[in-house]
């Protein structure tokens, strides 16, 4: 079983918005905080929007005011609510998640379940 399942991505005009969603297998979504990371052609992963076991978030500020991070936990998802998007938010986005429910952070090295990937492309 995939431990975590992207979609939602998708090609937008600028100014548009999508929800990125990420089905969580029932192995790892209990107890742990999760997070959004993207990554553009060329450049290095980074850190979206972060959300712990007790609903507490932390967003870059890149995205702040034009995201949001939830969850539903009757469904076993996560969600990122993209609105306003401009180009520069064209990338790779990717969820994940780690054991430490606690956790705030946007640093990838603190994360070790990974999805696959959902693209999401931004025109001017």
């Amino acid at each position: 079983q995939v431990p975590l399942a992207e979609s939602g991505g998708g090609s937008v005009q600028a100014g548009g918005s999508l929800r990125l969603s990420c089905v969580l297998s029932d192995q790892i979504y209990g107890d742990y905080c999760m997070a959004w990371f993207r990554q553009a052609p060329g450049k290095e992963r980074e850190g979206v929007a972060n959300i712990d076991n007790l609903g507490n978030t932390a967003y870059a500020d890149s995205v702040k005011g034009r995201s949001t991070i939830s969850k539903d936990i009757a469904k076993n998802t996560l969600y990122l609510q993209l609105n306003d998007l401009k180009p520069e938010d064209t990338a790779m986005y990717y969820c994940a998640a780690d054991s430490r429910w606690w956790l705030l952070s946007l640093n990838e090295y603190n994360y070790h379940e990974w999805g696959q990937g959902t693209q999401v492309s931004v025109s001017s």
